[in-house]
């Protein structure tokens, strides 16, 4: 797949019962502040409803977070969209790590923008479940991998854009070093007050930190299981 670009069974809004449901997803973020008109596209072609239980299908395209297994959790897509648009903008990055495949919605997102995406899960089962969820949508911009997302992915660094989904402690050292220059992480921190969305981008003399607003995600573990 490239850049931009769908699977015919993503991109088609002819799926039964969902097709509006996607267009008020689109209202919805855009009232909420996403400015991006690249990402509101990605968000009405992605089919959040084969990222979730059967069960839950008819919930996928709320604005909510939903169970997927495991403790772990799809992002509301809100916080997606929002996370991918600090991320890419301003401009688009090439090369993009993601922490924390999960389902593999996410992934899809960015993959329908960027070049290349990698993605470490730390749970095998959601590993597994995603590869095939990505592979079934023809995303071939993909790789991913099981293991530990703390150490990130040495082997295809220097990366665009770091993109991780559970709140740290502090800025994971190891992913900031696989930064390029005048790359951007994106994550979730765990503070005194509760958790904020920092944006982090490499510049020629350090690191510039920005605050983006509040969120709520699970914990970045380490390990894998």
């Amino acid at each position: 797949m490239k850049a931009g670009t769908l699977a015919p069974e993503a991109a088609s809004g002819r799926v039964p019962g969902h097709g509006r449901a996607r267009l008020r997803l689109a209202t919805r973020l855009t009232a909420a502040g996403i400015g991006d008109a690249r990402v509101i596209g990605v968000m009405t072609q992605v089919p959040r409803h084969l990222f979730v239980d059967e069960a839950l299908a008819t919930h996928a395209y709320d604005d909510a977070a939903l169970p997927i297994g495991s403790g772990q959790t799809i992002s509301q897509p809100y916080t997606v969209a929002r996370m991918t648009e600090a991320l890419l903008a301003p401009g688009c990055c090439s090369t993009v790590l993601e922490i924390g495949t999960g389902s593999g919605y996410q992934t899809a997102v960015l993959a329908a923008l960027v070049r290349r995406v990698y993605s470490v899960e730390r749970v095998a089962v959601l590993w597994q479940r995603a590869q095939a969820r990505l592979r079934a949508l023809q995303c071939r911009n993909v790789r991913l991998r099981h293991g530990d997302g703390a150490l990130g992915w040495q082997e295809y660094a220097p990366f665009d854009g770091i993109l991780i989904t559970a709140a740290a402690h502090g800025v994971p050292r190891q992913l900031a070093a696989q930064l390029a220059p005048g790359g951007r992480m994106v994550l979730p921190l765990n503070g005194g007050d509760g958790q904020v969305l920092l944006r982090l981008t490499r510049t020629t003399v350090g690191f510039r930190h920005e605050v983006l607003e509040p969120v709520t995600f699970v914990p970045l573990l380490a390990g894998v299981a």
